[in-house]
């Protein structure tokens, strides 16, 4: 890619949430080229019949993978389900830089993958090369990455304060609890009941507890932080709203250490990041402040029980938990502004 010239891209599985807002982001990048959209069951269907809200940008028609010609792209953005992903991107030609928004190459373990998913990976090797893409802690891996694995919605919420408490050797390993409320949107375009707006107005429900896919996730890369095995308490809720994750994250302190100590570690670690950001003392994030950016806003506060501390963290699910990041992270691979296509201003009201 020369100076002058435009990124060609693929998204594979277009017609979803993440496949639309990652077209949407592209929109305003400027130094981007869409050559194909893909949508197996809507292959053929102009683009704005699927999503109104992009009919005026003059993209593509959907078609099938089967028709894309690869030669003509540079990189592919894969918005695919999860399992579906994996025998997709391992038969991309190895010219092609890719992000996967899928759990398929999130795993450096296969056997944890498989545990979880429920299939074997049909290219272990691969997976094991891909690289993690938490773009503020892993930018010098993702730089020189073919295949990077978007990280999850809640693990970027929760990872995000996290990781640096942990590398600091700040917080007991043993006694994290994260408490995670989501949009709907986190939960996909596909109609189910679970999803309907009358199962969700004016209600709030735990789910997946003990057993959510993004739980192991987030103990791989805390454990990798630590430098030890981590296994955290995780538990997400459903909330009548459509977009926006909010993380209340609780934590045991190390003898000695104080919260202004997690938030000095957070301070150095994100000083330079155009995207993580702290609030100010005393004052708790709110997805309002992040809905439609890039943005991370963290929050931190002593507990009323001595030696605890209380971690609060708010994205946009869709952007900085999904296609944001995933935009972030292909500006990395190939040299671009990391920024570049990125709002760091929220949408409001």
């Amino acid at each position: 890619m020369t100076v002058n010239s435009k990124l060609k891209i693929v998204v594979l599985g277009a017609s979803g949430y993440t496949g639309a807002e990652l077209l949407r982001l592209v929109a305003a990048h400027g130094g981007i080229e869409v050559v194909a959209v893909t949508a197996a069951r809507r292959a053929g269907s102009p683009l704005g019949d699927v999503h109104p809200h992009l009919g005026g940008l003059m993209l593509p028609d959907l078609v099938t993978v089967d028709d894309v010609d690869w030669s003509t792209a540079d990189a592919v953005f894969s918005c695919l389900p999860h399992g579906t992903a994996q025998a997709a991107i391992a038969s991309l030609p190895g010219h092609l830089k890719v992000v996967d928004l899928s759990a398929d190459y999130r795993f450096s373990d296969p056997g944890v993958y498989a545990e979880w998913y429920g299939r074997e990976h049909v290219a272990p090797g691969l997976q094991r090369d891909a690289v993690y893409g938490l773009t503020e802690i892993r930018r010098d891996e993702i730089t020189a990455a073919r295949v990077v694995a978007n990280p999850g919605c809640y693990t970027t919420t929760s990872e995000l304060p996290l990781v640096p408490c942990l590398e600091e050797g700040l917080i007991d390993t043993s006694t994290i609890v994260i408490d995670a409320k989501s949009g709907v949107s986190g939960a996909g375009r596909e109609a189910r009941q679970s999803s309907l707006h009358t199962e969700v107005s004016e209600g709030l429900r735990a789910y997946g507890i003990a057993r959510h896919r993004h739980a192991p996730e987030i103990d791989q890369e805390l454990s990798r932080a630590a430098g030890q095995p981590v296994t955290c308490t995780f538990t997400p809720h459903l909330v009548p709203m459509n977009r926006g994750i909010l993380a209340t994250i609780y934590v045991s302190l190390k003898p000695g250490v104080v919260h202004q100590d997690l938030r000095a570690a957070l301070a150095r670690r994100y000083r330079d990041e155009p995207f993580v950001r702290l609030t100010e003392e005393g004052k708790a994030p709110s997805t309002h402040e992040v809905r439609g950016s890039n943005l991370c806003l963290i929050g931190i506060f002593a507990d009323r029980v001595p030696g605890r501390a209380i971690l609060v963290s708010a994205l946009d699910n869709l952007v900085k938990g999904a296609s944001g990041q995933a935009l972030q992270n292909m500006n990395v691979m190939t040299g671009q502004d990391e920024t570049r296509g990125l709002p760091q201003v929220a949408v409001f009201p």
